[in-house]
């Protein structure tokens, strides 16, 4: 499995990627994850719709969860052929106690937390802590990549109105 040092940071400290880096234009990899009811949820299940996929280190941190409650406020704005997920390594029984005291109702809050399947498909599981990389992917309804960040620093938001604008230009 591949393995990209230093793109990512905790507190200035390099942390290593495992998977493919993905980029604009690349077909995005099916994967399986677990939603809040336990059942199994893949990716082409989302087949025709805009997707933003969203991922976090534990929707239990602060920057997490704002990064996720403003992809929520955003989602209202973005119509019905837009999809939005959040994955992370967090329980799916932790996630669903997380959106209703957020109250977050628009976002799909989905957990990579069996297999790592999402985080080594696209290239944001990190080794040493077997978390998810702060990252976000819009794939078309298409299922082809269109924005691709990974933020440096895993303590910072992403560019929200860069994949805000990629979406728009999609729908």
């Amino acid at each position: 499995m591949e393995e990209r040092t230093g793109m990512v940071t905790m507190k200035g400290n390099p942390l290593t990627l495992t998977g493919h880096a993905l980029k604009a234009g690349e077909k995005a990899p099916d994967f399986e994850v677990a939603g809040n009811d336990m059942k199994p949820v893949k990716f082409s299940s989302f087949s025709g719709k805009v997707c933003i996929i969203s991922s976090v280190p534990s929707l239990d941190t602060p920057v997490c969860d704002m990064e996720t409650r403003r992809f929520n406020k955003e989602a209202a704005e973005l119509g019905p052929d837009v999809v939005i997920l959040t994955i992370s390594m967090d329980l799916p029984f932790a996630q669903k106690r997380w959106c209703g005291a957020a109250g977050v109702d628009k976002v799909i809050t989905l957990s990579d937390y069996k297999t790592a399947d999402f985080g080594k498909a696209y290239g944001v599981l990190i080794k040493e802590l077997r978390l998810l990389a702060r990252a976000v992917f819009v794939a078309d309804k298409k299922g082809v990549i269109q924005y691709s960040q990974i933020v440096k620093e895993v303590a910072d938001e992403p560019d929200y109105g860069a994949a805000i604008n990629t979406v728009k230009g999609l729908v």
